[in-house]
């Protein structure tokens, strides 16, 4: 078969729902929560410290090995916490808008990390399913596939949910976003089983087992150097967008200008740089795919920063809005190829019989510089200005790339690389 036939496969649909199901609520508390706050006037220190909400998704390995070990009563091991993670999202995503930021922080704070356990939870049974849906050769496409349905998520909280903000109550928003939960209950609901591995006999294997496989795989320095190279691949990448709504704000753009332009502006280049991401590492692999796209995602913060230096807009005309997509544009291709050949050298790495709490461990790690390092950014922001926080989160993204040179280097072909 060749790689346009995988592409028309009831298993890559699957991934579509998959990852649209897993970027819906990430990107509600990345650009919907941020932009509700700014809009009510709450400060952006506030608004940066709210990144620490996202913990759930840095520490989702030591629960993780309870979904391995326990199978809920309905659906099956995977498919039983899909669904119950879905219901609760679909609650708590519609609950939200119904509180005042002004009055009511403490409640908007829990309910957020609410949303965060739940995504993140929801999260380790996606991903533990998809790797066990997918064999070996479709697991690039497929990842590819699964990141450009979560990007095409954001868009629903990220360009649609922003519009009709403009139009009626934060309530009814968040209401009508939390909605679109419903695709993913219904894919869970008509998917089957994989039953690819068995459950481990006791909890004890399902939380112990999976480290000492990783570590003793090839020993310390490599495990390590691995761990640290998923911490810092997307960190200039993920600090750079952290608090991109209130930069286009800031700027002078209005909601509407951020739903219609700088959203939509991303959707075709991050679904092109997706889908070409994924056709490319089967000819040249996963080890050169994160050189190259890599290279990419650098190039692309320096669009930010130059967009900053252009200063605060004092009208909105077709340059400014031209210079906004370009620069989006160019962030979602670098996004949208760097990320596909990540995932895909993530999913190389888990060992089948440990899926979930692999997956998880090294997801976590991945979400390590979103949850931690942005929440300085808008202590950076109001210190040095855009300009030169843009040009900080490009120095940052160089210590990832440095790491290829031991954990993917470039003439290395493995085997297990094969896709």
């Amino acid at each position: 078969m060749n790689v346009w036939q995988q592409l028309f496969t009831k298993r890559m649909l699957i991934c579509v729902f998959t990852g649209f199901a897993s970027g819906l609520p990430l990107f509600l508390l990345f650009n919907l929560v941020p932009a509700w706050l700014r809009s009510e006037q709450i400060d952006l220190k506030t608004i940066g410290l709210f990144a620490l909400i996202q913990f759930p998704y840095t520490w989702k390995f030591l629960w993780s090995p309870f979904l391995d070990r326990y199978v809920l009563p309905i659906l099956g091991r995977r498919r039983g916490w899909m669904m119950l993670t879905q219901v609760g999202l679909l609650a708590v995503i519609a609950s939200l808008g119904g509180f005042s930021p002004q009055t009511e922080m403490t409640a908007i704070v829990l309910f957020c990390t609410l949303l965060a356990f739940l995504s993140a939870t929801q999260d380790i049974a996606l991903d533990a399913y998809r790797r066990e849906l997918l064999g070996d050769a479709e697991l690039g496409l497929g990842n590819a596939i699964h990141v450009n349905a979560y990007r095409v998520a954001g868009l629903v909280p990220g360009s649609l949910s922003l519009i009709l903000a403009d139009h009626m109550a934060w309530s009814s928003v968040f209401i009508i976003t939390a909605l679109f939960m419903l695709p993913g209950i219904a894919m869970t609901l008509m998917v089957t089983e994989p039953h690819r591995a068995s459950p481990p006999k006791t909890l004890r294997e399902a939380v112990v087992e999976p480290f000492h496989e990783f570590i003793t795989r090839k020993g310390w320095n490599s495990a390590l150097l691995v761990l640290a190279f998923l911490l810092f691949y997307k960190l200039g990448d993920s600090m750079c967008t952290a608090l991109a709504t209130p930069f286009y704000l800031d700027m002078g753009f209005s909601k509407t200008d951020i739903g219609l332009i700088a959203k939509n502006a991303g959707l075709w280049p991050s679904i092109i740089g997706g889908m070409l991401g994924g056709l490319w590492m089967v000819k040249i692999g996963i080890n050169r795919a994160l050189w190259l796209f890599g290279v990419v995602q650098i190039l692309s913060i320096f669009g930010f920063a130059w967009l900053a230096s252009q200063g605060h807009f004092d009208a909105i005309g077709v340059a400014e809005r031209t210079q906004l997509a370009i620069v989006i544009g160019l962030e979602a291709l670098g996004v949208g190829l760097g990320t596909v050949a990540f995932v895909a050298f993530i999913a190389r790495t888990t060992h089948p019989a440990y899926t979930a709490t692999q997956f998880a461990l090294f997801t976590s790690l991945m979400a390590i510089p979103r949850t931690f390092a942005n929440a300085a950014t808008g202590w950076l922001v109001e210190s040095v200005g855009w300009t030169m926080f843009f040009l900080l989160c490009a120095v940052l993204a160089v210590p990832g790339m440095l790491l290829l040179f031991k954990v993917a280097p470039w003439n290395e072909r493995p085997s297990a690389q094969s896709l």
